[in-house]
């Protein structure tokens, strides 16, 4: 299990030289939406991580599948991608052995080598910075989006629920 995950970040953060801040704040409920408002930052600047467990045609592999919280995700599209069939939500005992982390806390970087990282690529065009709990629910950060996908650098795939035109 990852411990200190604050910690990791910022030290691979440093290492990066990004330009970066924490943000403390009141804990939060799970919704994207109230720690958007509490951190001060608009809803779609969040980085919502989802660990997944895509399966099938011979592909067994834990996946950190991050987009803007303002978007969901399509977990079909995302296990094909990967060259699976199907993908679902991971316990939330699974979470926490994969990320040191409960949900809602879970930030949109993989510190587990068994866990894939991948984020949709709209997480990099929209904002100039995005946002994300660091490893507890009131603690942020809040950091420059070209340094993040620099030295983050997940795989991108585009795995958004397409919205229906009515």
């Amino acid at each position: 299990m990852v411990e200190d995950v604050l910690g990791k970040l910022c030290a691979l953060f440093d290492s990066g030289n990004a330009r970066y801040r924490v943000v403390h704040h009141e804990a939060c409920e799970r919704s994207s939406a109230s720690v958007a408002e509490k951190r001060g930052t608009e809803l779609g600047q969040g980085a919502k991580a989802l660990c997944v467990m895509v399966k099938g045609n011979g592909v067994k592999q834990y996946v950190l599948a991050v987009l803007p919280a303002d978007k969901q995700a399509d977990l079909s599209r995302l296990a094909t991608a990967l060259g699976g069939r199907r993908a679902g939500l991971c316990s939330p005992d699974e979470v926490m052995d994969l990320t040191g982390c409960i949900f809602g806390a879970v930030p949109p970087v993989s510190l587990d080598e068994r866990l894939l990282g991948v984020a949709d690529p709209t997480l990099f065009t929209r904002y100039e910075e995005i946002a994300f709990n660091a490893g507890h629910r009131d603690v942020s950060i809040i950091i420059n989006t070209e340094d993040f996908h620099r030295i983050v650098h997940p795989r991108e795939i585009d795995f958004l629920r397409q919205e229906s035109a009515e």
